[in-house]
């Protein structure tokens, strides 16, 4: 069974920064892409940042140059660093990835994590 949990988020004042972070685990036999979605109230789910398993991270136009994602192949960790924070980056922040379980190998499946609250206030 494939898990990802999340860790970090928080309350933080406009301008400040906050980091998220995510690990996957159980029986996997390899990841894919990792990355970050937020949902903020009344609003649908969005892409954040993705990486790709050899690098390559694609980010939302409204992040860009304030997030960094990075990703730990070994321990099978992404995380976010999220500086210049505003306050419609308040969302919660789900973690993803395309793992390729043990179980079957014949194509990767999308796992989410719990879901971490991120809240900027004014």
């Amino acid at each position: 069974q494939v898990q990802l949990v999340e860790s970090g988020g928080g309350l933080v004042q406009a301008g400040g920064s906050l980091r998220v972070s995510c690990v996957a685990s159980g029986s996997i036999f390899s990841i894919n892409g990792m990355g970050w979605y937020r949902q903020a109230p009344g609003k649908q789910r969005e892409l954040v940042a993705v990486i790709g398993n050899v690098g390559g991270t694609d980010y939302a136009d409204s992040v860009k140059g304030r997030f960094t994602l990075s990703r730990d192949n070994a321990k099978n960790t992404v995380s976010l660093e999220m500086n210049s924070l505003k306050p419609e980056d308040t969302a919660v922040y789900y973690c993803y990835a395309q793992i390729i379980p043990r179980s079957d190998r014949r194509y990767a499946r999308e796992y989410w994590g719990q879901g971490t609250q991120v809240t900027v206030s004014s």
